[in-house]
């Protein structure tokens, strides 16, 4: 690395999206398995649901105490471990005779898995290994999951439909056992200190360099502390809302949204590999103007923008014709597509570095293992609820609608979080020593 002058956190980066890709890009196949588990299992919408629900409490659960972990035993361990779990159990999904044992397996196992190889430890590593251009390796991190689901969800829907879906589970077991544990295990690394390097673009002194290592372990704040500061209330509210309306809603849903609405499988996995594919270019644009604008805008822009993309959905099942003739119901599912994939994970990277600047005299794991908690709390609403609504009225209609509701009072809270400034140190300060 050095003979080529790259610094090693770039390395950490792409291995990092590498097990993002892996682990979120299983996590979120879950849509493309929903029908044929409903017909294998003799099971309605709702108990798949359910899993669903129990795989985001689970996941959710897990995210305070991943961040801890990965605080005392580094990211390389709990990173590779996690994608180890998720592979094992993606294999034992294989033998599954009920719905039962697929919740235990899947909904509980494998989202343990998932909460380790989740952004916590992306965030983490990005904010370990970077002190220059964190926005930008936040996207480029995010982006991970994203690739995940632009290759993974449309290789699901095609292995399904030749192979069927036990071939299908082998096929992604194996590839995290066999390609990805062993990469992150060999390669990754969990600080600059470990290679006996600095953070990309740290400035230490020589008289701050025989100081670094004996630094006091940063504090931490009760979440009944945090939840009375507005900068963590108003970051966590939105991105609570950020995960019923993506992962949740859109994530688990939308395949059977399009199945629903009569689109071909052709149709529906360009839908999803075209949002995908933006969620991409959303996440890395993101996380460049994070670095150079107001992110508390950028957060409101963001979701305001979803709000707007959700109503192409109503659109879709109640009046098409309202664009004129020539557009179809298939040509509003593309411009969804690529209208929601811009913003889709686009909130990761400023949320997550106004959460750095907020809380950096604090412990990064169990701050963002808070935030992230409420993001998967969302998901396993959104992707519970609307099942049990479709299930009772026949319709996504107001999953929709009260999905929009919900985005225009994210963007609200977004506007009125408070600027980052030095204040927060004091903050911190007072109440750590309130808790001594």
């Amino acid at each position: 690395m050095k003979r080529l002058k790259i610094h090693y956190a770039w390395i950490i980066l792409i291995l990092t999206f590498l097990a993002l890709l892996a682990a979120q890009g299983v996590r979120l196949s879950f849509g493309a398995f929903m029908a044929p588990w409903e017909h294998e299992f003799s099971a309605n919408r709702s108990v798949i649901s359910f899993i669903a629900f129990v795989s985001y409490i689970v996941f959710a659960i897990s995210q305070p105490y991943v961040g801890r972990l990965i605080d005392k035993y580094g990211i390389r361990y709990i990173l590779s471990c996690s994608i180890l779990v998720i592979g094992f159990s993606t294999l034992l999904t294989f033998f599954t005779t009920n719905a039962v044992q697929l919740m235990i397996i899947y909904g509980v196992i494998a989202s343990v898995g998932f909460g380790g190889a989740s952004n916590v430890a992306g965030t983490m590593a990005v904010a370990t290994w970077f002190a220059d251009k964190k926005g930008m390796a936040m996207g480029l991190m995010s982006a991970g999951t994203a690739a995940g689901q632009l290759i993974l969800v449309p290789l699901s829907l095609f292995l399904i439909d030749q192979l069927g879906w036990k071939t299908t589970v082998l096929v992604l077991g194996f590839f995290l056992i066999v390609f990805i544990f062993p990469l992150l295990l060999l390669f990754i690394r969990s600080t600059p200190a470990d290679l006996h390097i600095e953070a990309y673009g740290a400035k230490v002194s020589d008289s701050e360099k025989g100081k670094q290592g004996k630094k006091a372990p940063k504090g931490t704040l009760s979440i009944f502390q945090l939840l009375k500061r507005k900068e963590f209330l108003f970051l966590m509210l939105p991105f609570f809302v950020c995960g019923v309306t993506t992962t949740g809603l859109m994530d688990t849903h939308l395949i059977p949204f399009a199945q629903y609405c009569g689109f071909t499988p052709g149709v529906t996995g360009a839908a999803v590999s075209l949002l995908a594919g933006f969620n991409i270019l959303g996440t890395v644009v993101s996380g460049f103007l994070a670095d150079r604008w107001n992110c508390r805008r950028i957060l409101a822009f963001l979701y305001g923008v979803r709000a707007l993309t959700i109503v192409l959905l109503l659109i879709i099942v109640n009046d098409a014709s309202l664009f004129g003739f020539f557009v179809t119901q298939s040509h509003l599912l593309i411009l969804f597509a690529i209208s929601f994939g811009i913003v889709n994970f686009a909130t990761v990277a400023p949320t997550m570095k106004l959460a750095a600047e907020y809380f950096r005299h604090l412990s990064a794991g169990a701050v963002i293992g808070w935030i992230y908690l409420s993001h998967q709390l969302g998901s396993a609403l959104g992707s519970f609820v609307p099942g049990v609504i479709f299930d009772l009225t026949g319709s996504y209609d107001s999953s929709f609608i009260a999905s929009i509701v919900l985005l225009v009072l994210a963007s609200a809270f977004s506007i009125m979080l408070p600027r980052p400034g030095a204040d927060y140190q004091y903050a911190d300060s007072r109440e750590l020593a309130q808790n001594r």
